[in-house]
């Protein structure tokens, strides 16, 4: 999912398919969040994430009491949930299948700041504030990988 800017929220978790990504509730300011975007982007092996996307990660906004100014741009937030998980050194999908039907994304939290220091909105001119803006998009990639004929790999464009 991509947001703006850094939601700051306690307890988000996202639910499809019956599943909650990730299994526990997660603070997206929190170094355990950090962490988990960091592995879902390939970005803490051989890869380095950028200063830019680190800053949209953990940069703070505001306090308890006040708002703070960034001294950079903190637009290239974005939450990466992965849906297969390595156990017993296997790579495991965890099944989600929509069978070709639509199905519900929710994103659930509650912002870390409220009121006068709610850092994701500015107050339009009626004293309220829009919905968080959010972008979703999944990506599904299947691999059939063979042991005939000396090992194959083929895209499957049937799942």
């Amino acid at each position: 999912m991509t947001c703006f800017e850094n939601p700051c929220d306690l307890n988000m978790q996202v639910t499809t398919c019956g599943h909650n990504f990730p299994d526990m509730f997660m603070n997206t300011l929190d170094q355990q969040f950090f962490q988990l975007q960091l592995n879902a982007q390939n970005l803490d092996l051989l890869i380095e994430a950028t200063d830019e996307y680190e800053d949209a990660l953990t940069t703070p906004r505001n306090t308890a009491t006040r708002k703070l100014n960034p001294h950079t741009d903190l637009t290239n937030f974005l939450i990466t949930l992965q849906c297969e998980r390595y156990s017993n050194g296997e790579l495991t999908f965890d099944g989600l299948d929509t069978q070709n039907q639509t199905t519900s994304v929710e994103l659930r939290g509650a912002p870390v700041y409220q009121g006068a220091t709610d850092s994701y909105f500015n107050i339009d001119t009626s004293g309220k504030r829009p919905p968080p803006p959010i972008l979703c998009t999944v990506h599904d990639t299947f691999w059939l990988f063979s042991p005939a004929a000396g090992g194959s790999c083929i895209y499957d464009t049937n799942n």
